[in-house]
Formats: structure tokens, sequence, C-alpha cells
């Protein structure tokens, strides 16, 4: 590894333009620009959460994958940018009630044909923040899921964490729990920075964290990192990238700060009557990742999708992501978690008192579900699969009896022709640039119904 002194200042690159004027086209306005599923969520209605109850009734498909999302939807407090549905100032009695409702929740899909049975391949716990809960909190959590569908057959258990809620202590009761991949919110290393975005932690809590987590063995350690956020500089973005390097993380996320409808940062740019917000453009942003890749790369590491560099790519995997992109049946536990199981995507109700009181009731708590057509289907992975920078067509061909070469010509010859994409023998390949606004470029491959259409 060379020594950082000689890594090279952050330069920001130009890239190809792509839709509007670059003055337009560059400016964080609020929406959402990180594309996570398809058919776009404002499709999904709660007329059709009938197709969600009759897809569980269903056998699961032949060689398809189980996974568990479960949503812990509690924080210390609410970040400026989060987006996320989470609660902060609940009691413990109030958390204890969420976790049994969680838990008869896992058991009315246990008795479903879909589910039942079955062993789940991941387990993916998410918020919010998972680490929020106590070590007695946690312990009763997972014995219970464990005793309703057995996880010892899980290949990867994700378990998401924010440094200021982590003891050694803790640490212990997650890794004992099964967890395989732990991933530190970390977001930055400036405290002005961190406080400004309204994060709970401080740098030293990060130090604190990741020596524990490291001293007790987990088999992977992930450190996620936000590129933008209000108050970043150049230099502060260069210190971050640096301090990580410096701890060596199995594998590293970077997302492009962006600015959702449902978030402090949107109601503020609102009370102030902007349309841009007081965040770096995207270009500044593609320029930081960019840079920041260079620097792994550099380090060692490498590039594995539109968001992440890994340490050593024969052992460092994220199954969570690959087999739902993939098409993978995932189950989603708690209040407005997301599943996709039996060829239907359906959403769990997004109010925490009509959660608790559905599943009280002995019903799932389904919200809104859309069951995709085979070509939707075929959408959904092909554009999700681009994040990883690499799409085979015969995987296509054979899963769909479709192919994207001719499904989709005329998006892939103009990307094509603006340096963003290329077509070698049988697969897609994103060139750096184009994978570093994957997510700008994705609309281009939904359906005609689809596009221009508020995404969540």
């Amino acid at each position: 590894m060379r020594n950082l002194a000689d890594r090279s200042p952050l330069t920001l690159p130009i890239h190809p333009s792509v839709g509007p004027p670059a003055e337009a086209r560059d400016q964080t306005t609020a929406g959402n620009y990180f594309v996570s599923n398809y058919p776009p969520y404002s499709f999904w209605s709660p007329e059709r959460t009938g197709e969600a109850e009759a897809a569980l009734d269903r056998p699961p498909a032949a060689d398809t994958p189980l996974g568990l999302y479960l949503h812990i939807p509690f924080c210390r407090k609410r970040c400026h940018f989060c987006y996320f549905k989470i609660y902060t100032g609940k009691t413990a009695s109030e958390v204890d009630a969420y976790l049994d409702a969680v838990l008869a929740e896992l058991r009315l899909y246990a008795r479903r044909p879909l589910v039942g049975g079955r062993k789940p391949l991941f387990v993916y716990f998410g918020g919010g923040t998972p680490s929020f809960l106590s070590t007695r909190q946690l312990s009763r959590l997972a014995g219970g899921m464990q005793e309703t569908l057995s996880w010892d057959a899980a290949e990867e258990i994700t378990f998401e964490c924010e440094p200021g809620t982590l003891t050694e202590g803790k640490l212990r009761v997650i890794r004992d729990i099964g967890v395989t991949r732990l991933s530190l919110g970390i977001e930055h290393f400036d405290d002005e920075l961190l406080q400004v975005n309204g994060r709970a932690h401080g740098s030293r809590e990060i130090h604190r964290a990741y020596a524990f987590a490291r001293s007790i063995g987990f088999p992977q350690i992930n450190v996620d990192l936000i590129a933008g956020m209000v108050g970043e500089t150049p230099a502060k973005w260069q210190d971050c990238v640096e301090k990580t390097i410096r701890l060596r993380p199995d594998s590293v996320t970077i997302y492009q700060m962006e600015v959702p409808y449902n978030t402090t940062l949107y109601r503020e740019m609102t009370a102030a009557g902007r349309t841009a917000a007081p965040v770096a453009d995207w270009r500044e942003k593609r320029g930081w990742v960019d840079w920041a890749f260079g620097q792994f790369e550099q380090a060692g590491y490498q590039v594995g999708s539109a968001y992440t560099v890994v340490d050593d790519a024969a052992r460092t995997r994220f199954l969570y992501r690959d087999l739902l992109w993939a098409g993978a049946d995932l189950v989603g536990l708690g209040v407005a978690s997301f599943s996709h199981a039996g060829g239907t995507h359906f959403q769990n109700e997004g109010d925490f008192a009509a959660y608790l009181n559905t599943v009280e009731a002995g019903r799932l708590p389904i919200h809104r579900a859309l069951t995709p057509s085979l070509r939707e289907r075929m959408v959904r992975e092909f554009i999700l699969q681009m994040k990883l920078g690499r799409v085979l067509f015969p995987y296509f061909t054979r899963k769909f009896g479709l192919d994207p070469r001719e499904e989709f010509a005329g998006p892939l010859r103009e990307l094509a022709a603006q340096g963003l994409l290329f077509v070698e023998n049988e697969a897609l390949r994103l060139t750096r640039s184009g994978l570093l606004q994957v997510d700008r470029l994705l609309p281009r491959f939904y359906l005609p119904e689809h596009r221009n259409a508020r995404y969540t």
C-alpha cells in the first residue's frame, strides 16, 4: 500500500453530459435519485394487496433463495438527510412492543406456503439503527426469530450500526447472534460536518467502535460514507477517504448525497423558497466519488459496484444485494418494510400504531402491492444489475426469453455513443463515468408508462 502522503490531490474530472442543460442537470434538487426497485413505488397500490396474499399461498419457485429483512426504526436522532421510517424518543416498553409485533409477524409468514419450512440464505437488520437495541432486546429478538425460521443455513447476516450506540459488550452479543457482516454508518469523520448534518455520533466514537469490532473478529466490516453532505469541501472529503483507508475495512459503501422529499433538508429548502439543496451539485459529487475510488484502488481495493469497493474480492461478498437484484424472495418485517416474494412486490403499513394493531389482530400488515409483468421483472433485474457495472445478456434470455440488446437497443446505442457503456461479446459494461451516474441513466430503460412519473 502506498503511503498516504504520496496520494494524488483531489481533482474533479469532467464527465460526459447526460440529459438536460448542465446548470439544471447538475443541481441537487429535491426528489429521489437512487433507484432501488422497479416498477416505481408510486405504482404500488392498496387495492392490490390481495396479490401479495395470493403469492404467499403459492409454493416457492424452485431454486429461488429466501432472505429476511428486519426494519428497526429507532434512532437517537434523525439525520437531516434521512428519508427512512424512523422514530426518536420511543420508550423501552414501546420498543419491546414493536419487537413482539415483529416476532408475531414472522410467525404469520412461517404459516404460509411460500415461506414455511424454508431456511433464509441471507438476513439483513436495517434501520433506523439496529444497534439502538439493548443487548437484552437483541438476544430476545434473535432467539425468537431463530425459533420461528432458523437461519443456521444463512451465508450472510448483515447488521447496521451507528458508532455511538456500540460498546464492546453489545458488539459481542451482535457477533454471538450470528452476524457475519457488520456495517458501520460512519458517513464522515469531521465532527463539525457530522453535527451540521444531524448525525448522533462523533469521530472519537467511530475509532472506538471500529477497534472493538476488529478485536471481536467479524468476518466482514463495511463502512458507509456519504459524498457531498452539507458543509463538505474537497479537503474534508480527502481527509475522510484517507482516514477510511487507514482503518482498512473489508468493504466501503459510498453514497452520493440526495434530498428526498420527506427530509429535514427538504422542509428547510421549502421554507426558504429554494429549489436547489445546500449541498454539492451532482458533478462535484461524482468527481469526489471518482477520486475516492481511485485512492481505494491505489490502496489495493477493487470497485465492486456503483457504490462499493472491496479489499479482497475473492472472499468479500454482499449476498443481500446480489441475490435480491437477481430475483430472490425477500420477506420484509417491521413498519414500512418492503418485500419481494413469489413474484409480487409489497410494503407494510407505514404507521407505527397501525402496524402494531394489525399484527396484534393476527393479520399481515401489508399496505400496498404490485405484481410486475414478465417484461417489468426483466427491466427490474436489468437496471439493478447495471449498478454492478456489468450485465450478462444470456442470463436474461434464459430467464425471461427476452434479449436486452433488442429490448433496449435505443438507449444502449445512445449511452454507448456518449462513452458511458459498451458491449463486448455477451456482456454490457459501464465505463467509470457511466457507473458514477448510473442512477440517472436507469429511467431510460423504464417502460413508457413509468417514465416521468414520481418514483415513490
